[in-house]
């Protein structure tokens, strides 16, 4: 398994590496006040696929804090039950065993 991730990633590093190889032009990305920015297009498209990953990074945590929360109560709710549950248990086991003598 792992030499097929090996593999896997060799090749795409490799398809990568051609990408940017062969967009090596300079493009142009306009900002508002006549800010330019030039770079490769390979080099544009990676900071946007970051940017986009980041984006999508931050609006996930969001979830995931609440769901932990959530998480953490109702455990906190299992255990309070068993253990009133083996109280129950316990007083009940004393009850039957006074009451068969």
């Amino acid at each position: 398994m792992r030499y097929l991730y090996n593999l896997i990633s060799l090749v795409l590093f490799i398809f990568v590496l051609g990408f940017a190889f062969k967009n090596a032009e300079p493009v142009q990305i306009r900002y508002y006040l006549g800010f330019v920015w030039e770079a490769p297009l390979s080099l544009v498209l990676l900071a946007t696929f970051a940017l986009g990953l980041v984006f999508g990074l931050i609006a996930c945590v969001s979830p995931l804090i609440k769901q932990r929360r959530k998480l953490i109560a109702i455990q906190r709710e299992l255990k309070s039950l068993r253990t009133s549950s083996s109280v129950i248990n316990s007083s009940a086991s004393n009850t039957s065993s006074t009451s068969n003598t």
